[in-house]
């Protein structure tokens, strides 16, 4: 009886033990990015370089998932709250009725509702894509038009303005309405359903047209 039970030992002794034991703690190859552990400084530098290779993404456009796979909204709110805040009527005005608030609202309305009326838009045709992974997308694309913002206002603290100043902004808005265009169709192009593409691609185009014509309308340094 004590003979069986010692071979019955050494027979157990000769399994093969399957897996991999690791050291709590120890960093493998496999092993994906916790954050529980890390410091709160290399979480929020990580997060700001996640969301400027997303606007690298859309200053460079081409079919990538991107902004599709690791969707975020620090992006577009950025850029709502910049554009809305360059785009409010000027405050200093003594003459003024206004004091810039519904503008800021306005671009908040217009932002943040026709990305949503898109989406919807989208998904009613069928496309493949979730509702904030489009919100997403449109969202980051309106940096050309941010851009085209910017120097607006730069070209606005001139003192006097000229037709060829105009036409300067004019050309900068346009060429900023197609590069979003054009970036968010290279994006939402897989999601598209087949046969309605032009159905799709429409209301996008109108979303960054109206975003383009406050760009343009804005004649306030």
């Amino acid at each position: 009886m004590a003979d069986v039970e010692f071979h019955k030992q050494e027979d157990l002794n000769d399994v093969p033990l399957e897996g991999d034991i690791t050291v709590p703690g120890l960093k493998t190859e496999d092993d994906e990015i916790s954050t529980l552990d890390e410091p709160v400084r290399d979480t929020i530098l990580r997060d700001v370089r996640a969301v400027g290779v997303k606007f690298f993404h859309v200053l460079y456009p081409k079919q990538s998932k991107a902004l599709l796979r690791e969707w975020d909204l620090w992006g577009p709110l950025i850029l709502c709250t910049l554009m809305a805040m360059m785009l409010q009527g000027d405050s200093g005005d003594v003459d003024s009725t206004s004091d810039g608030g519904p503008e800021f609202a306005e671009v908040f309305v217009i932002y943040w509702v026709g990305a949503v009326v898109v989406t919807m838009n989208n998904k009613l045709l069928g496309g493949n894509i979730s509702f904030f992974q489009s919100v997403c997308v449109l969202g980051y694309c309106v940096s050309p038009l941010a851009i085209s913002l910017i120097i607006s206002r730069l070209i606005l603290l001139a003192p006097e303005q000229t037709t060829v100043l105009f036409v300067i902004r004019f050309i900068l808005v346009v060429i900023a309405f197609a590069w979003s265009t054009f970036a968010s169709t290279a994006f939402l192009s897989d999601s598209q359903p087949p046969g309605k593409k032009v159905l799709a691609v429409y209301p996008i185009f109108l979303f960054y047209f109206i975003i383009s014509w406050l760009v343009i309308s804005h004649t306030h340094s």
